[in-house]
């Protein structure tokens, strides 16, 4: 009996765990100008990708939050180049934005994609299971 409780036991903390470790898909929403803001999400972005490297993570940003992305005035930009290389991560921008701000995609920083509509991009991964995350204060 004692080994029967043991065994039990043994198999609720084994699926407990492996449930923790099914990958995953996240979106991060980001659309703040500020730079704390920035340097947060990217840090969120760089742990979640490297505690979870079976799964995907995708950055989106939109409204006033270009500068995040700008090759030249990034906050976060020395994070950001460290994580885009990672197979698991995704940063794109909003070609709207891009427009806005009078931008182009040589101005990102090297490795950032664009997307035709940032909300739409959530709203389409939201469709497809993947999970939100709001960045911003």
């Amino acid at each position: 009996m004692k080994n029967l409780i043991v065994l039990v036991m043994a198999l609720f903390v084994a699926s407990s765990s492996s449930a923790q470790e099914q990958p995953i898909k996240v979106v991060f929403d980001v659309t703040s100008a500020n730079a704390d803001v920035h340097r947060s999400a990217a840090r969120h972005l760089r742990l979640m990708s490297e505690s979870y490297p079976d799964s995907e993570f995708e950055m989106v940003i939109y409204s006033s939050a270009y500068s995040m992305v700008d090759n030249n005035s990034s906050a976060a930009g020395e994070t950001l180049r460290d994580i885009i290389q990672n197979e698991n991560v995704s940063i794109v921008v909003c070609e709207n934005t891009l427009k806005r701000n009078k931008k182009g995609k040589d101005d990102l920083i090297p490795g950032v994609t664009t997307v035709p509509d940032g909300i739409y991009e959530i709203v389409a991964k939201q469709q497809l299971g993947w999970g939100y995350i709001k960045e911003g204060k």
